[in-house]
């Protein structure tokens, strides 16, 4: 599996995000070598920002309207960033084996968690989490994002701080 080949895609979808004002998060579903959903991250940009919309979530939305019965198994999430608790989550009840994520996210992501101090539904799940596939690539997305006075989302949080360190 080449990660740095599916990683550009999610890239694409962040840099997407970013050009509409969002905070650049971009996702893509892959299935053997084929990459069977994407997302980017939407709903940052209003006064109050929507948490629902996560790459990862509208990549899984997109995936569930394709209504194909594809090995959850074979199916790899490739992430400009960790997932959070909830895409985790999300990703762990749809027995999706293995996430590769670029950038780490010091606030808020999920990958770290022990999958044996969870309720039983998320235990029994084998996941592989590779980190770091190009990283200085969406690192600089998100410097961009956080470098831009008019994007306020996470503007001041640990997130931004650690970001803009770098």
């Amino acid at each position: 599996m080449n990660h740095e080949f599916f990683m550009r895609h999610a890239l694409k979808e962040a840099q997407k995000a970013l050009l509409s004002g969002e905070f650049p998060v971009g996702c893509v579903v892959v299935s053997g070598n084929r990459l069977i959903a994407a997302g980017s991250r939407v709903g940052t940009t209003g006064r109050i920002a929507s948490e629902l919309d996560h790459a990862e979530m509208v990549a899984l939305r997109q995936l569930d309207a394709l209504n194909e019965e594809i090995d959850p198994g074979g199916m790899t999430v490739y992430s400009t960033m960790e997932p959070c608790l909830m895409c985790f989550g999300a990703i762990l009840i749809n027995r999706i084996q293995k996430i590769v994520y670029a950038y780490e996210d010091v606030m808020g992501g999920a990958t770290n968690c022990a999958l044996a101090a969870l309720p039983q539904l998320y235990q029994k799940n084998k996941i592989s989490i590779i980190s770091n596939v190009l990283r200085e690539e969406s690192l600089d997305l998100f410097k961009r994002f956080f470098s831009n006075p008019k994007n306020s989302y996470w503007k001041g949080s640990r997130l931004s701080e650690y970001t803009l360190e770098q």
